[in-house]
């Protein structure tokens, strides 16, 4: 269903986007940059979190990590990551596939600043196998995403 609930997304809202998809498991970045031809920073992750009673997704680049600090600051309240069953329930897809296109049901979705270093990112598209070459600022846009400086970037 995710991956077919991301068609539909682009099909409606971006036709001109293509969702790819790859024989090797894109669960993680590292596996993620190494099927789509692209350094690990390219990736856009997305991070499923609980911030007091609100959901959130933080999408940022693979290499970046979330700074709690600035979450805190940013959200109001300590993040916590959620549960693998909790992101299938509540996003519609599967960790390792978890994108902001296609969710189950709406959810704030944010941007981190460290996608902006890159022209083109490839964030998951609904499944461990299938992703998107898109720029940050038009998956921001397609998303209605906020921008924000939440992560910190590592080499």
């Amino acid at each position: 269903m995710s991956l077919q609930s991301v068609r539909a997304f682009f099909a409606e809202k971006a036709p001109d986007i293509s969702v790819i998809e790859s024989p090797i498991s894109s669960a993680t970045v590292a596996l993620a940059a190494e099927a789509y031809g692209v350094e690990p920073g390219m990736i856009a992750k997305t991070l499923s979190l609980r911030v007091g009673e609100r959901v959130i997704l933080i999408v940022a680049s693979g290499t970046s990590r979330m700074d709690n600090k600035k979450v805190k600051a940013q959200f109001g309240g300590k993040p916590k990551m959620l549960g693998l069953e909790e992101v299938a329930e509540i996003t519609g897809h599967e960790v390792g596939g978890v994108c902001p296109f296609g969710l189950k049901s709406p959810l704030p979705i944010y941007c981190d600043v460290s996608l902006k270093a890159f022209d083109v990112v490839v964030p998951a598209a609904g499944s461990t196998h299938s992703a998107v070459r898109i720029t940050p600022d038009r998956m921001a846009e397609l998303t209605a995403a906020e921008w924000v400086d939440v992560c910190e970037v590592r080499p």
